[in-house]
């Protein structure tokens, strides 16, 4: 019988990428809404190892299975590295993808010759018995001038984050193969976990 992991998030992107990153393990991959678990993680931690740690140790007490669960952001350099922890409440505690696109589309136009920004991650697996371990991924790129027009689903700031290197934008639908590896924060901290997991999980 496999051993199950649980991804603690209600973020549907996150949930569908971190799936795919863990797929090659060995592991019956869990949602909350597989569990039937609908109690929010309030996220009020100053770092982000604080919120992806505190959020995997609440989900895994609570579901009695190890959890994986990540916190990060966009930094962006003119702005001193903001919005930081504050992405998702950058522009309002209920802020929706669309009010953060518009918002970014002001940013984009004011920002001067300096665009340069990093997405950054932190990866933690918590155990029931209150261990955690967490592992960190990021990428640079610049904040484009305009977005592109598609819309990735929960990832409002990769419709602006553009990859100078290979001249393409942070999204699924333009990067391909070993691209989606090497510009991916969130792939690189789980690469850096899995090694832990199959440790911890005995696989």
């Amino acid at each position: 019988m496999k051993k199950k992991l649980l991804i603690a998030t209600k973020n549907q992107g996150k949930l569908i990428e971190i799936s795919k990153f863990l797929k090659d393990l060995d592991l019956e991959i869990i949602s909350l809404g597989d569990i039937g678990i609908s109690e929010d993680f309030g996220e009020n931690g100053k770092t982000y190892q604080e919120n992806s740690q505190n959020k995997a140790l609440f989900y895994a007490k609570l579901s009695r299975l190890p959890s994986i669960a990540d916190d990060g952001g966009i930094e962006i350099d003119a702005l001193g590295g903001e919005p930081g922890i504050k992405s998702r409440r950058w522009v309002g505690k209920n802020s929706t993808d669309e009010k953060i696109i518009d918002h970014m589309k002001k940013i984009a136009g004011e920002l001067g010759e300096n665009r340069k920004a990093f997405f950054k991650t932190v990866v933690s697996l918590a155990l029931p018995n209150g261990k955690v371990f967490s592992t960190t991924g990021e990428i640079e790129g610049i904040i484009a001038k305009k977005p592109l027009l598609k819309l990735l689903k929960g990832y409002p700031y990769r419709s602006f984050f553009y990859l100078p290197e290979i001249k393409k934008y942070y999204h699924e639908d333009e990067l391909f193969g070993d691209e989606e590896k090497l510009y991916n924060h969130r792939y690189k901290a789980v690469q850096k976990i899995k090694p832990i997991i199959k440790k911890i999980l005995a696989l």
